[in-house]
């Protein structure tokens, strides 16, 4: 069974920071490109950030030179370093494969953005 577990989201201010991590299982987490997604109140969900098996990267217009995705793969963890969060950025963030994701989301963890 396919497994994909977030952690690491909480209140934070605008222009703070957050590390967020997804732990993988049920997989080749190793031979997969995986992704962030997020989704927001009264929005679609959307790609944030992937990183490739070995480890090139992609990111959102909207996160570009303010979040930084990096994977370990001898932990089939992958990991999303969030700086300069703005209130745009609350979202329930999700990790899966990308670009065509399991069926299996997993519960999110939830980043919340205050002024």
């Amino acid at each position: 069974e396919v497994q994909l577990q977030a952690f690491g989201g909480g209140l934070v201010q605008a222009g703070g920071s957050l590390n967020l991590s997804c732990v993988a299982s049920g997989f080749t987490f190793d031979e997969r490109t995986m992704g962030w997604f997020r989704q927001a109140p009264g929005k679609e969900r959307e790609g944030v950030s992937c990183t490739t098996q070995t480890n090139s990267v992609g990111y959102a217009d909207s996160v570009k030179g303010r979040f930084t995705v990096s994977r370990d793969n001898a932990k089939n963890t992958m990991y999303l370093q969030m700086n300069s969060l703005q209130l745009e950025d609350t979202a329930l963030y999700y990790c899966n494969r990308w670009p065509s994701a399991f069926r299996q989301w997993g519960q999110g963890t939830l980043v919340t953005v205050s002024s």
